[in-house]
């Protein structure tokens, strides 16, 4: 999630987004960053768990002590730190919130030593207010996100870092029993390897958000495990950087979920994220996968061939693998599908392009990122990184997704035909796509549920 620019993509109703960050390298980016490792109603409250009460507010200004100290960050303490402290207490509009904020942060075991030495010169910064704003007419469709998820250089710099980091993949795969290539997979999605991890401070960023955000009561819990951390004495205030929206570190947690979940892996007394040794990231997103469910050696999903006068309405359904295989349906390459399980059937682009048997792991990959198409590209890649070729369908590449305002008209339309009674906002949920189905059964087309501005011209008919 390095400088996140919260772009919302909607393919057949997922979410997708890519933000180009640098001359020849991308990195994927979710539409709502809360996703990112560990947004549930939990995280917050394993998060508290997770910070140990009797250690001292004081470590927040220790020296860093490490086994990479060239890569370890001056405590907040520091004399940089100390430096910049502002001459006067905030005022207006800041320092009303900031009162406020700063009771409510010593509720939750935030100190008030460590509260004030971490505001002293921090100033809110905006301008991550217009990254979170600024949201594109148009998205992109699945195979453009996944051309650049899954490109030939992402694939080939993937295969080098199993190389020169192989020895403390064995490691990480015994202890935690995940399988090396997606949590590779995931390093690549989200920091091309670590090398587009973000610098923009933490702090002065989440208080903008946590200040003056539509979802300023997710960022202000963000901000208090940002506290928390800096209280814990992993890292520095000025060290703590990452993406515009609080991401941080080679796989880039959110800091409730750094609380809940990350790990200190060499045991050096910091779960260091920050970095260029990628070990406690790579670590933390084992440790996460693992917490969430992950089967070793068991496919995210698999690419399958439906037979003629499959219907389509079964596509986002579950049932086990032994009845798909009943109806007909078998893996486009032909290999064995698990023997038995829940699965579920998936069209990511309509049932004119690829279809997916997906299983359990394709729901831990998406705890990481409530997003399908993040967890097809991360599969998709896991896979390519082991040998796999690409898919064998091919993508509906002359059709392109509705934009808002098209989205708006698709469903007065199936509100003038009596078929959708929900609210025109834009945003395809299920009963826009339960409409969209009807409309398309009604209408002699394979009711999919697939939303394209080919529909729509036919809608408009």
């Amino acid at each position: 999630m390095t400088h996140r620019a919260g772009l919302h993509w909607l393919i057949a109703g997922i979410f997708l987004n890519a933000t180009t960050l640098a001359a020849g390298a991308s990195v994927l980016r979710s539409p709502f960053p809360v996703a990112r490792p560990g947004d549930t109603p939990q995280t917050l409250e394993i998060a508290r768990a997770a910070v140990s009460p009797d250690r001292s507010d004081l470590r927040a200004f220790a020296p860093a002590r490490s086994l990479h100290p060239a890569a370890r960050p001056r405590g907040i303490g520091s004399r940089a730190a100390q430096s910049t402290t502002r001459a006067t207490a905030p005022t207006g509009a800041y320092g009303r919130w900031l009162s406020g904020f700063r009771g409510r942060a010593l509720s939750e075991g935030i100190s008030a030593r460590v509260f004030d030495r971490t505001f002293a010169d921090v100033i809110p910064n905006r301008e991550v207010l217009q990254n979170e704003r600024s949201q594109p007419e148009f998205s992109r469709p699945i195979w453009a996100y996944l051309d650049s998820a899954v490109s030939d250089s992402r694939i080939r710099d993937g295969q080098r870092m199993l190389r020169e980091h192989r020895r403390i993949l064995d490691e990480i795969e015994t202890r935690y029993n995940v399988d090396r290539e997606v949590v590779v997979a995931i390093w690549g999605m989200e920091s091309a390897y670590g090398r587009l991890r973000g610098r923009t401070e933490i702090i002065p960023a989440l208080t903008a958000l946590a200040m003056e955000s539509r979802r300023s009561r997710f960022y202000e819990q963000q901000l208090i495990g940002a506290l928390q951390i800096l209280q814990a004495g992993d890292v520095g205030l000025h060290q703590m950087t990452g993406s515009w929206a609080g991401a941080m570190g080679h796989t880039q947690f959110i800091p409730t979920s750094y609380l809940a979940y990350a790990v200190d892996f060499r045991g050096d007394g910091r779960r260091d994220i920050w970095s260029d040794d990628p070990t406690d990231s790579l670590a933390s997103t084992a440790a996460y996968l693992a917490r969430h469910g992950w089967q070793r050696g068991q496919p995210w999903g698999v690419e399958v061939r439906i037979p003629r006068g499959f219907n389509p309405r079964l596509a986002n359904t579950s049932r086990d693998v032994r009845e798909w295989l009943s109806l007909g349906v078998v893996a486009q390459r032909g290999q064995s599908l698990p023997s038995s399980g829940e699965a579920t059937l998936m069209f990511p682009a309509g049932s004119q392009g690829p279809a997916l048997l997906t299983f359990r792991n394709f729901q831990v990959i998406k705890r990481y990122n409530n997003a399908d198409a993040y967890a097809i590209g991360v599969g998709h890649l896991a896979d390519r990184l082991r040998g796999a070729g690409g898919f064998v369908a091919s993508w509906p590449r002359d059709d392109r997704p509705l934009s808002r305002s098209e989205r708006e008209e698709l469903q007065r339309l199936l509100a003038r035909a009596g078929l959708y009674r929900g609210e025109i906002d834009g945003r395809v949920g299920s009963g826009t796509l339960s409409a969209v189905r009807d409309w398309q059964a009604a209408n002699g087309l394979p009711p999919d549920g697939y939303v394209s501005l080919a529909l729509l011209q036919r809608m408009r008919r």
